[in-house]
């Protein structure tokens, strides 16, 4: 005695329904595993500590204050000394009025 499959599928609907579980006859993927997982997100960012303010923060929000980025100021004596030796970046290409050319427009 063989039950009808159209009973097997309104009882796997009840089923569905009282257990919460998405009602899927022909095994589809449909993505719903993934869906159901606890996000990632709020775990990734409690992961990294919080940014602190740097230099160029202090800077922009206070334009009186006098600071010294040691750091900086090593990179750029660095990028001078390997100018004044030939082998730094090269000097922009000018155009006749004495412009910069840029991909995205003529700068001043």
């Amino acid at each position: 005695m063989a039950v009808a499959k159209s009973r097997i599928l309104d009882l796997m609907k009840v089923q569905c329904r009282i257990f919460s579980t998405t009602f899927n006859p022909t095994g589809i993927r449909t993505g719903n595993k993934i869906l159901r997982q606890r996000l990632k997100g709020p775990s990734v960012a409690a992961y990294y500590p919080r940014r602190v303010a740097t230099y160029k923060d202090l800077e922009k929000a206070f334009p009186d204050l006098e600071t010294w980025d040691d750091d900086e100021e090593d990179r750029l004596e660095h990028l001078q000394l390997k100018q004044q030796r030939g082998k730094g970046a090269p000097k922009k290409k000018r155009t006749k009025d004495g412009e910069f050319n840029s991909r995205r427009g003529v700068y001043l």
